[in-house]
């Protein structure tokens, strides 16, 4: 069986990317269960504010949908509002 360089190459940054995009996937839910365990309206807003963007950015690489990221930041944007109450 032929390997080529180019193929190589490719899979090596398959397996470098996949380690990434992992961790980013996983930053983001650790992220929004930070917002949704928060009970405190101060505290609360710190972490949807750094949420939001986080999610935003992993729409803009394609990382999840853009309607998904925009259902994750309704959820965590009512919790929020919740708070406020």
């Amino acid at each position: 069986m032929d390997r080529h360089a180019q193929q190589i190459k490719r899979e090596r940054q398959d397996q470098a990317r996949n380690v990434i995009n992992s961790d980013n996937r996983s930053k983001m839910r650790t992220l929004i269960k930070k917002v949704l365990a928060t009970k405190d309206q101060k505290q609360a807003e710190g972490f949807y504010k750094e949420t939001v963007s986080f999610i935003d950015k992993m729409a803009a690489k394609n990382l999840i949908h853009k309607k998904t990221a925009g259902r994750r930041k309704a959820l965590i944007t009512r919790h929020l509002n919740s708070i406020t109450k």
